[in-house]
């Protein structure tokens, strides 16, 4: 007999409170009923009326009760931090410590293919989190929107927003602004456009495994095409030194 995906498997509350006791030892099954009353927890249910939980579901009943335990968050406020859970947006951890995302690197410290590829859980930022995030005002964030170096998509930003947003900051110190800047945003369009060009035919081929074949050739593409510009741009500061 073939057995079921362990991510496809369902357990009864009984199976969820006996997971949880090792945990959380006053935990009880009016308690877990209680949390789905709430909204906060949506198991399946049985045409028997019986409740079947998902590997997530016993999960989020493990974030709900440790961040009851650890910081004393009203409800509401819970319910409010599983809603951005479910949109993408995880930019603080259960402290409300603000996440500031990290650019991967290589251990030379140039670009890998790493530094393309998503992360499981991508963080997105609202304005007022990427303008905490980056260190920048909103004026400077305002100019960075006006001359697409940063891109809002349905009112959020991306991980790479918020380090394009910083790195902003940083050159402003020296005296660019965005509008010095545009150049970068068409250098790295034709950089998107020559590595598309590279990666499309892949995506087109019918064989399995095709589209992770494109994915890895877009990120190796990618990286090899940014420590090129690096490369070059560090032998043309030494020619003129």
């Amino acid at each position: 007999m073939t057995q079921a995906a362990p991510n496809a498997a369902r357990l009864s509350i009984g199976e969820v409170l006996d997971e949880l006791r090792a945990d959380f030892p006053d935990v009880s099954i009016s308690k877990i009923r209680y949390l789905e009353t709430e909204g906060l927890v949506e198991p399946e249910r049985t045409p028997a009326g019986y409740r079947k939980f998902s590997r997530a579901d016993v999960e989020r009943l493990h974030l709900v009760l440790r961040v009851q335990r650890d910081t004393y968050w009203p409800l509401k406020v819970i319910r409010q931090k599983l809603d951005d859970l479910d949109q993408g947006f995880v930019s603080t951890d259960d402290e409300g410590v603000l996440q500031v995302p990290r650019v991967i690197m290589s251990p030379d410290g140039l670009p890998s293919a790493d530094t393309f590829a998503a992360g499981p859980h991508e963080m997105r930022f609202r304005r007022a989190e990427l303008l905490q995030a980056s260190g920048i005002d909103a004026e400077l964030l305002d100019e960075a929107e006006q001359y697409g170096l940063v891109v809002p998509a349905q009112g959020s930003y991306t991980e790479a927003d918020v380090v394009i947003a910083k790195t902003l900051g940083d050159l402003a110190g020296f005296g660019l602004g965005p509008r010095h800047l545009r150049a970068f945003r068409s250098a790295a369009d034709r950089e998107v456009g020559l590595v598309e060009q590279i990666v499309e035919p892949l995506r087109r081929r019918r064989d399995v495994g095709a589209a992770a074949r494109a994915e890895e050739a877009e990120h190796h593409v990618a990286s090899l095409s940014v420590v090129l510009h690096a490369m070059l741009v560090k032998n043309g500061l030494r020619r003129r030194g």
